[in-house]
């Protein structure tokens, strides 16, 4: 009896490298890119802390600080800023 192998290899060889197949495969590898670009993105913003140095920065706010990029009618004599990314 002979084994279903051969078979099956060129049944999946045929289907997964047809020609038709790469336009789906060019889409996905591009929105898998995009994904990746815009998580790394997102990973390396303004409000998120990597380090474990201080793992509650809005504790160290003083009063007289603002931490607003703009703020209307309010005067603060300082700005917060956060030193370690």
């Amino acid at each position: 009896m002979p084994s279903p192998t051969p078979n099956l290899r060129r049944s999946l060889m045929k289907n997964w490298f047809a020609v038709e197949a790469i336009p789906i495969y060019v889409i996905i590898g591009g929105v898998m890119v995009g994904a990746t670009w815009y998580m790394a993105r997102l990973a390396t913003g303004p409000t998120v802390v990597w380090t474990k140095s201080n793992p509650t920065p809005w504790n160290t706010i003083k009063p007289d600080e603002g931490t607003k990029i703009m703020s209307v009618n309010q005067k603060f004599e300082k700005s917060w800023s956060r030193d370690k990314l």
